[in-house]
C-alpha cells in the first residue's frame, strides 16, 4: 500500500530544496568556488537527491515491487513497473552517483560539473558566461 502522505511530504520537501538551490545558485564558477557558496550548493543538492531516492524507495515498497539489493535496483524496479522510463533511470542513477561522490568521495568532486548541473538541470537563469 502506498504511503501517499509520506510520498507527498517528501515531494513537497524536495520542491523546497530545489527552490532553495535555485535561489543560492551562483552566477559564475568563480563565485561558486567561494567555500560558503560551494558547500551550500553541494549540501542542498545532496539532500535533494536523497529525497528523490527516498521517494523511489517509498514507491518501490508501496507498490510491492520487491526489495532492492542496492539503490540502483530501486530505479530499475520502477522502470519494469512502467513508472519511469529507461532514460529517467539513467538520470536517476547519475544523480545517485553524484550524491555518492558528494558524500563518500569528496576529493573527487568536480566543481564545474556541480556548478553546471544547477542551471542545466534545474533551469535557473542565473548563469553567467563569465567563468
Amino acid at each position: 500500500m502506498l504511503d501517499r502522505e509520506r510520498i507527498l511530504a517528501k515531494l513537497d520537501a524536495l520542491d523546497g530544496y530545489l527552490r532553495e538551490l535555485r535561489e543560492i545558485a551562483p552566477a559564475s564558477l568563480v563565485e561558486y568556488r567561494r567555500v560558503e557558496k560551494k558547500r551550500a550548493c553541494e549540501r542542498v543538492l545532496q539532500i535533494a537527491i536523497e529525497y528523490v531516492i527516498d521517494v523511489g524507495t517509498l514507491l518501490t515498497a508501496g507498490l510491492r515491487l520487491g526489495l532492492p539489493a542496492e539503490e540502483d535496483e530501486i530505479f530499475e524496479k520502477l522502470e519494469r513497473a512502467g513508472i519511469v522510463s529507461a532514460e529517467m533511470v539513467a538520470v536517476l542513477k547519475r544523480m545517485k552517483g553524484c550524491r555518492n561522490l558528494l558524500v563518500h568521495d569528496y576529493a573527487r568532486v568536480d566543481d564545474e560539473i556541480i556548478f553546471d548541473a544547477v542551471p542545466t538541470r534545474l533551469g535557473t537563469s542565473m548563469r553567467s558566461s563569465a567563468r
